[in-house]
């Protein structure tokens, strides 16, 4: 028994060695195409790595590219709709998971049955809603929607939400807690995986998002990172190696993120039901 136990552990770690170097065999060919030069990419045979890798692409691109400006767009319009969504959708999660009103559960359903519309149903709708209000080549069409909450972000906190014991609200109640004392005081603090999960969410997905600032953006210096290496491909599209070393560049900062709070968030998308 004990032998099999073991023999059965081995494989399974196997496997999943295997599964990872699957996944990132990509993300690795990118990194090493990003330290070619354009003669060593089509040579044959091919070569896995360079013989002599360089960093000149990434010396070029930030000398033909304002990667700096672009980054602190993209960090600007990501955490501003991080900090929108953490905070509407946590209100309407707590909203949902303990207040009692008239049609909440009705209410609930059909915010998830939104989920189901694709972007591209609402995206003519909103476009023209934004040129309405002027905000057409500025970043409120990118931010300012997370502040309204999020079907996702709500139903990923109410998850976790309901895990909470009601005998924290009842004990708070009888200290003369209000219900956004609660919110505050106790559902806030004991969310923290939750809330790290959704951001992350979020942040990854505004920082790698191109279609939304290909459709309200228009001034280069307005350009997010994503916009720009798109801008940037339509230029150089033979220059692989240097596309690539964008790539890289784009992906370090969620790369680091996602390193640093990959304990809180696997520990919130486990606790709020999301893993199946």
């Amino acid at each position: 028994m004990r032998g099999s136990r073991v023999l059965s552990t081995t494989f399974g770690y196997l496997g999943l060695t295997v599964a990872a170097l699957f996944f990132l065999l990509p993300l690795l060919w990118i990194v090493v195409t990003s330290l070619k030069t354009p003669e060593q990419l089509f040579q044959y045979p091919p070569r896995w790595w360079p013989q002599h890798p360089t960093l000149e692409n990434y010396t070029y691109l930030f000398s033909k590219m304002p990667f700096i400006r672009y980054s602190f767009n993209s960090l600007k319009v990501a955490g501003l709709s991080t900090i929108g969504s953490v905070v509407s959708c946590s209100l309407a999660a707590y909203a949902f998971a303990r207040l009692r009103f008239a049609g909440r559960t009705a209410l609930f359903y059909v915010l998830l049955a939104t989920l189901m519309i694709p972007y591209q149903v609402t995206m003519i709708p909103v476009f023209i809603l934004m040129r309405s209000l002027g905000w057409v080549d500025t970043y409120y069409p990118l931010i300012v929607p997370w502040f309204f909450g999020g079907a996702f972000g709500t139903f990923l906190l109410r998850q976790f939400f309901l895990t909470i014991p009601t005998e924290l609200d009842d004990a708070a109640k009888i200290d003369g807690c209000s219900a956004f004392g609660i919110y505050r005081r106790i559902y806030l603090p004991l969310a923290g995986p939750a809330l790290t999960a959704l951001a992350i969410f979020v942040f990854m997905f505004q920082w790698n998002d191109l279609l939304t600032p290909v459709i309200y953006l228009s001034d280069p210096d307005k350009f997010t990172l994503t916009l720009g290496l798109a801008f940037f491909k339509g230029t150089v599209v033979t220059r692989w190696n240097l596309i690539m070393a964008g790539a890289v560049i784009s992906a370090v900062p969620i790369l680091i993120i996602y390193l640093a709070a990959q304990r809180y968030f696997v520990q919130g998308v486990a606790l709020t039901g999301l893993k199946g």
